[in-house]
């Protein structure tokens, strides 16, 4: 075999080599035998900075929080320790866009949407938010977690939101409807409402970054309608269907639920009305 002969095969052994590792890259980034982009280790993401309730102190590693409580019970089923986890960061907009990633599941409330899942892949829920009560300490409906006594109350509302419906379905009143929820916290902080009806996602934003002395003071009994959050995967994951099977696991044994209790309603001292 000649000198030339055998640079050409190399070439083109070298060029083989590549394009099966830009394939594996454009399948997910896996490179571990299981599936994952670290062999024996699960990488999850969230995003930076995490919140509660979702994230603890901005800490995923320790567990606290209902989304890093639920990645833990997830990894275990797959048969992941809690020290084979392993936590990275990334923006919302980043996880959702196409191409490879440098992480195995993100976390970070996404809703689960026709439209994302062309880019990437979605597991089935495992939370659907409910509607929720956000006020300030000082207002009079901060100590109302009866339906008996909230609907005495002024509530107000965003125009288009499903808060609409609940309200009128759960309370029986007609709220008042604001063009935004940001005119609906001015509303509520110049004293033209008692309180703001929401999802739960957004009244825990609200109470923590747009009111002084914020509360979510009520959450509604869940009807199962509201937008369902599911982790986001690399597209086409081989890990995809386990973190399904995971979860229906944790769904039909009460995890998921004792989770959401203890999280985002013990945690935060946010009662179901009642």
């Amino acid at each position: 075999m000649t000198r030339s002969l055998r640079r050409s095969i190399a070439a083109v052994a070298t060029a083989a080599v590549a394009a099966l590792a830009l394939s594996a890259c454009a399948a997910g980034g896996s490179s571990g035998a299981d599936g994952t982009v670290t062999d024996g280790k699960l990488t999850v993401a969230t995003g930076q900075p995490a919140y509660s309730p979702w994230v603890e102190d901005d800490k995923p590693q320790s567990g606290k929080g209902f989304e890093s409580a639920v990645a833990y019970a997830v990894a275990n089923e797959m048969g992941y320790d809690k020290g084979d986890v392993v936590w990275k960061r990334s923006t919302f907009d980043s996880a959702i866009a196409p191409g490879p990633k440098d992480w195995d599941l993100n976390l970070q409330q996404f809703s689960i949407d026709a439209k994302r899942k062309k880019a990437v892949d979605m597991s089935t829920p495992y939370y659907t938010t409910t509607q929720a009560v956000v006020t300030s300490t000082s207002s009079k409906a901060a100590a109302d977690v009866t339906v008996a006594a909230l609907k005495k109350d002024a509530i107000g509302v965003a125009a288009g939101s499903t808060s609409i419906a609940s309200v009128k379905n759960t309370l029986g009143v007609t709220p008042q409807v604001f063009n935004s929820n940001d005119d609906a916290v001015l509303a509520l902080k110049s004293g033209q409402i008692d309180a703001i009806v929401t999802d739960l996602p957004t009244a825990f934003f609200m109470a923590a970054s747009q009111l002084d002395d914020g509360t979510v003071s009520a959450q509604f009994p869940s009807d199962g309608k509201g937008d369902q959050f599911g982790f986001v995967l690399p597209k086409g994951s081989a890990l995809t269907s386990k973190v399904d099977t995971a979860l229906k696991k944790l769904d039909d044994d009460g995890t998921l639920r004792e989770l959401q209790t203890k999280w985002l309603s013990s945690e935060t001292n946010t009662p179901v009305l009642k």
